[in-house]
């Protein structure tokens, strides 16, 4: 009887390891399937990239810094022009 027990014990135990064998597998298609899913609406969304946001980004970073640039000598001059007005 002790022998019938363990061979019952033993199957339950390959059956539970088949079944979170399959499980895993289950779980890592379905992932797949998602992840592509997920990509192909992304895609289909005309989204931007990492890469196209960050070039933005610079972009922007860089534009602001000529502007800021641009505004110091605007003022420098509208100040130079204000100062020397003409004799009259």
């Amino acid at each position: 009887m002790t022998q019938s027990s363990n061979r019952i014990f033993d199957e339950l135990a390959r059956l539970a390891t088949d079944a979170a064998g399959a499980a895993q597998g289950v779980r890592r298609e379905v992932e797949t399937v998602v992840r592509s899913q997920f990509e192909r609406l992304i895609k289909d969304m005309d989204v931007a990239t990492r890469e196209e946001v960050e070039v933005l980004r610079e972009l922007v970073l860089a534009t602001r810094a000529e502007n800021e640039r641009l505004e110091a000598r605007l003022k420098a001059l509208e100040e130079k022009l204000g100062s020397s007005s003409p004799a009259t």
